[in-house]
């Protein structure tokens, strides 16, 4: 069990602290307060962790599916059920409004209950050209799978770290981010109270300074055979070429820079809300947070009017307070981020419409029109509740400025006539696009990526069949076979 004190690693099954007796401390974002104390893994409990999967890994692969499948459906009822207490730990861990953190419990349920539909592919047969053969592609385990999850949607993103993996018969190693160690092993608590056997799941927290040496022991262990991160482009490139020089597969969830284009038909006040949705859900620390609102330069002033009114109405301040909609920035480096980007931008011309003030550790939401190209916030991903309007001059640039970036994981298109904004969307290179909705959306049985510097690989429903099992060969030969020697 999760002790009530120090968060320990679970490794084969036992909660333990690590062996050098290390800690670290995750802090409260809104309070800057200690929220909890976790063991520091090292490389050798990287290694322990890898090495217990190993050992569970057949017996689990040969576990039925179906078997399997109930266990994460029971792990996602008891998700559920501690619902309120995980939310309670995100609160305090990442600075989750108790709506967000209810929402990540139920979406993280779902990717469960998802998964266990998917946990048995069927093979398919292939027609053979021999005489007598008959030949079938099937799915077979993976192996050994190790999941890295962020801080940001914590039960979501953990949950879909681990979730298809164990459905399709793999052994687990989640290596848990160093903001939420609490949170993260509250889903690994679920899935082993649901009846996943000991070294089937295992919870590797660790310090910052030890994030490198330990995801290098994770990834170059000989058992490990897939790797699945979800967070920075920059901590994915390095996770990337790590996975690349041992040749083990990677799927890779980066960041983003969503565009919004609205067109010149578009309904104003919809694409305003979702706009607003999109760019301040979770402080805008969601990787398909709107950060680029691409409007038709007569459309400006009476959108930027309806986004700042709803920016402004946003209630900033204490997640703990129900009525809170928009909470603190992950840490100071965020906020000095959010600060810098602002700065320059007004220095080089940008608009401020709305927000831009500190209130504590929170950032107020914040719109910023006049943003053009010379200016970061056009490129950097913000991760933080501010999002910039850029004029254009009709569609055809809406749709260059749309893919003028590095980024290419969700967007959204707003038009009355959807059969031309589905045109445009397609036109749009990023992985995910939606017409007259937000930029910030997902469902569990959905293919979820993104192309160029987003990511590679997709999460989700049947796509990730693909990502977590070999694809194998076998064949039977009825009547012997006349051999050439």
């Amino acid at each position: 069990m999760v002790s009530s004190g120090e968060q320990p690693l679970l490794i084969d099954g036992r909660w333990q602290p690590a062996g050098s007796g290390q800690t670290f401390t995750a802090c409260d974002p809104y309070t800057g307060s200690p929220a909890t104390t976790a063991a520091a893994a090292g490389t050798a409990e990287a290694q322990a962790a890898v090495d217990a999967a190993a050992a569970a890994q057949s017996g689990w692969a040969q576990t039925s599916p179906a078997a399997r499948a109930e266990i994460l459906v029971r792990a996602a009822d008891l998700l559920e059920q501690r619902a309120g207490a995980i939310a309670a730990t995100m609160t305090a861990e990442v600075g989750a409004t108790a709506a967000w953190g209810g929402f990540n419990c139920q979406l993280g349920a779902e990717m469960l209950r998802e998964a266990a539909r998917q946990g048995d592919p069927p093979g398919r047969e292939i027609p053979s050209h021999v005489p007598g053969k008959r030949a079938f592609a099937v799915r077979a385990p993976a192996g050994v799978v190790v999941a890295m999850a962020p801080w940001n949607a914590p039960v979501i993103l953990a949950a879909r770290a681990v979730a298809a993996p164990l459905a399709l018969g793999n052994a687990v190693v989640l290596k848990a981010s160093e903001h939420c160690p609490a949170t993260h092993a509250a889903l690994a608590q679920a899935l082993v109270d649901a009846g996943v056997p000991a070294g089937a799941v295992n919870l590797i927290t660790h310090s910052r300074e030890d994030a490198p040496s330990v995801v290098e022991a994770l990834i170059s262990h000989p058992a490990t055979r897939r790797v699945n991160f979800t967070g920075s482009t920059a901590v994915g490139r390095r996770i990337g070429e790590l996975a690349g020089r041992h040749l083990k597969r990677a799927l890779l969830e980066l960041g983003g820079k969503a565009p919004v284009i609205v067109l010149s038909d578009a309904d104003l006040e919809r694409a305003a809300a979702a706009v607003s949705f999109g760019a301040f859900m979770n402080q805008g620390q969601i990787c398909m947070s709107t950060e680029r609102v691409i409007v038709e330069r007569p459309l400006v002033a009476a959108f930027g009017e309806r986004l700042a009114m709803r920016a402004r109405a946003l209630r900033v301040g204490d997640p703990r307070d129900p009525a809170t909609e928009v909470g603190p920035l992950i840490d100071e480096q965020a906020l000095e981020r959010a600060q810098d980007l602002l700065a320059d931008a007004l220095a080089l011309g940008a608009r401020l419409l709305c927000g831009g003030e500190l209130r504590g550790r929170c950032f107020a939401p914040t719109v910023v029109a006049g943003v053009d190209s010379r200016m970061a916030i056009y490129h950097a991903e913000t991760f933080a509740p501010l999002v910039a309007l850029i004029e254009v001059d009709g569609e055809e640039q809406a749709v260059e400025v749309a893919n003028d970036s590095d980024y290419g994981l969700s967007a959204a298109v707003f038009s009355a006539d959807v059969e031309h904004a589905l045109a445009v969307a397609g036109r749009v290179q990023s992985g995910i696009c939606h017409v007259n909705d937000a930029s910030v959306h997902d469902e569990p049985q959905m293919p979820f990526g993104g192309v160029k510097a987003s990511g590679w690989g997709r999460f989700g429903g049947s796509a990730a069949v693909e990502e977590f099992t070999e694809l194998r060969w076998i064949t039977t030969q009825g009547e012997p076979r006349e051999y050439p020697i």
